[in-house]
């Protein structure tokens, strides 16, 4: 099980000696850094000494980087041990934790993946006395925490793969052929010489496998010797479409993987095809910032018609700076990241294309480079919208402060990069580009109903572009508000210019924002029903640990009252407020 990153690397491989057990004899590896680092060639050697086993390459997201927050997680249950691999996040991790430690359960790791292993140790209501349902086991992590996560779990001679109901991060199966049929098509499961599972299908050619098919959302799906089993499917709750992340195929994904029945490379092109529909530009010249935008550009000159050229030569030896942990490694990064080829672009005007901007900190040096090595124009196009929300379900884009369409340079943002001009794809536009080809898989395998609507159905996770998520987040809602408002406040304080009416005004509108009307569900009848989070009804001074929702204000004349009672309450509501965070 692969994903991007080098953060720290695991691997837990039953011995053939102990047969189809994880005991002492069992090998595991864990490092920190690259595969290459962590994982000596005198390692890998003992990889033939079993028949199955996990592995698990880590990005960082719920817990920092250390090597006790290292996968695969491995821990004894009633009937012996099992392994976990986990990529996702979850979104009520520390709920969960807090449930897990009130079973006297003790956790070793910052790592929400701890969590999912340990759920799976608990013996569920329905489960026999000497025979594991891990059916049973995994519908109960998934009624625990509805995403975000894709798994793999190992117990004795059998692999679980399992995607969370909303499908957020990638899986799927491939299949081990020889050699002389990895490049032919068709071929049946005789051929198969063994089974892999990955977040991505790029890793399985690599190793001499072809793809089979993905695991689909809420899907839990057996993997022994006897072959690939689907157990069951975990439905999600009446009337939520899929989510699987959007981003995967802006950028995080390789090129040559395949999502949904598509090539991510051939919906990067659609997305470059879309954005010169929407943003055309008068230039001489087409060009990327290599290599995750190359598809996007293409897609762009073909549209327009335009020469496509390099102007950019990359570094492959840098790591991608996006991933990095801290401001200064990226920008550190970026300085040693590219080189202008300058005999394709001096004395004209270039369009660069580029996949994503999500903190500034690449594009602005690399505008700066072609324009002092000769490029009279550099006019940006981005194939995705503006990033504007933090993911809380396996990308790291923590704070809504960090992203450039959140600051005040965002409303001059090519004077601010220094480029001549800047647009981006529209949200509709890449939902249009992505599912465009799953509609049209669809409808070429007759996978049309009756009534002309697709019979499954197709849905994307937007939340860091439209800041609407698919599922309700552990914070709530009005935490996520105060954070923006209390940014807003800080800003008006340091802004040099503040007086005390914009921070007067600044206070009341993070006290309406965080406690503003919100959907939620109502535990008793399960339909969404409106709510309003009422300050007043706090218990004093511990003004956020305790509150209870009550009804929506009804008349006009108890809002008013309600209005100057919380202009009122501002200096001690502010300073509450503030001392909880």
């Amino acid at each position: 099980m692969n994903h991007n990153d080098a953060s720290s690397q695991g691997a837990v491989i039953p011995s053939r000696a102990a047969g189809p057990r994880l005991n002492e004899s069992s090998l595991r590896f864990q490092g920190m850094g690259l595969v290459s680092t962590a994982f000596p060639p005198e390692a890998l050697q003992k990889l033939r000494h079993g028949n199955l086993g996990i592995c698990h390459t880590r990005y960082s997201t719920t817990g920092h980087s250390g090597l006790q927050n290292c996968q695969p997680f491995v821990v004894d249950t009633l009937h012996g041990e099992i392994a976990v691999a986990h990529n996702g996040e979850l979104v009520n991790a520390a709920a969960l934790r807090k449930k897990v430690m009130r079973h006297g359960v003790g956790l070793s790791t910052s790592s929400d993946s701890e969590l999912i292993t340990q759920l799976l140790a608990l013996t569920p209501p329905t489960e026999e006395v000497d025979a594991p349902d891990w059916v049973a086991r995994i519908k109960n992590l998934m009624t625990e925490t509805p995403t975000s996560y894709s798994l793999l779990v190992m117990f004795r001679d059998v692999v679980y793969a399992v995607r969370d109901p909303y499908g957020n991060r990638p899986l799927c199966i491939g299949r081990i052929v020889p050699i002389s049929k990895l490049h032919s098509s068709g071929g049946g499961e005789g051929d198969t010489e063994g089974w892999v599972v990955s977040s991505e299908s790029c890793s399985f050619q690599s190793i001499g496998a072809k793809y089979y098919r993905e695991v689909q959302p809420g899907e839990i799906v057996q993997i022994s010797k006897h072959g690939v089993k689907s157990l069951t499917i975990v439905p999600r709750p009446e009337g939520d479409v899929p989510a699987f992340c959007i981003f995967e195929y802006v950028y995080f994904a390789r090129p040559d993987s395949i999502f949904e029945g598509q090539m991510v490379y051939t919906v990067r092109q659609r997305c470059g095809r879309q954005l010169a529909i929407e943003a055309p530009t008068d230039a001489d010249v087409v060009s990327t910032v290599p290599e995750s935008a190359t598809p996007a550009a293409l897609g762009y000159a073909q549209q327009l018609g335009l020469p496509y050229v390099e102007v950019l030569c990359k570094n492959r030896y840098v790591g991608r700076t996006f991933i990095q942990p801290n401001t200064r490694l990226r920008q550190l990064g970026v300085a040693k990241k590219f080189g202008a080829l300058t005999d394709n672009f001096a004395g004209k005007r270039i369009v660069l294309i580029d996949d994503s901007i999500v903190r500034g900190n690449t594009i602005s040096p690399i505008i700066k480079l072609l324009k002092e090595a000769g490029a009279t124009e550099v006019h940006i196009r981005v194939a995705s919208p503006p990033i504007r929300h933090p993911c809380y379900m396996g990308i790291n884009i923590p704070t809504k402060e960090e992203l450039i369409a959140n600051r005040p340079e965002f409303q001059d943002i090519a004077g601010y990069i220094g480029a001549d001009s800047v647009q981006y794809l529209t949200v509709e536009g890449l939902v249009s580009a992505v599912q465009g080809g799953i509609a049209s898989l669809q409808e070429k395998d007759q996978m049309i109903s009756s009534n002309n609507k697709l019979s499954r159905r197709v849905g994307h996770c937007t939340a860091c572009l439209t800041g609407k998520y698919p599922v309700e987040l552990e914070c709530g809602e009005w935490l996520l508000n105060f954070r923006e408002a209390l940014a807003r406040l800080w800003y008006v304080f340091f802004s040099g210019d503040s007086n005390l009416v914009e921070v007067r005004g600044t206070l009341l509108l993070l006290l309406r924002r965080s406690f503003s009307t919100r959907w939620r569900k109502d535990p008793g009848d399960g339909l969404h029903s409106r709510r309003r989070l009422d300050w007043r009804d706090m218990s004093w001074p511990s003004s956020l640990t305790r509150f209870r929702r009550t009804e929506r204000w009804g008349d006009r004349a108890r809002a008013d009252r309600a209005e100057a009672e919380e202009e009122e309450a501002l200096p001690l509501l502010a300073c509450n407020l503030v001392a909880q965070q």
